[in-house]
């Protein structure tokens, strides 16, 4: 979801992969790992990417943590059961 909504991003912006991970920091290998969903964005990650895109950072941060629900339950046997008990406990 997220690393999807980056691609995204940052094609429409026509800036090239090696050219986004110089200004995260990091290798163009892991940059391209993180937009397929291979490997998981940072928190800081999402900071920056908000300024760097000029997105509302609440937007990408909401992503980011859905992505992180979804890989936690992914292959859970009661997801939707802890999912309906955890937003219970959050309201």
């Amino acid at each position: 979801m997220i690393g999807e909504h980056i691609r995204t991003l940052r094609e429409a912006n026509h800036i090239l992969l090696r050219q986004l991970a110089a200004k995260l920091d990091m290798d163009q290998a892991m940059l391209s790992k993180m937009e397929r969903g291979e490997r998981s964005f940072r928190r800081e990650d999402i900071d920056a990417l908000a300024k760097i895109f000029k997105q509302p950072k609440k937007d990408l941060l909401t992503m980011w943590l859905a992505d992180k629900i979804i890989k936690t339950i992914n292959n859970q046997k009661y997801k939707k059961e802890a999912l309906i008990k955890a937003m219970n406990q959050i309201n």
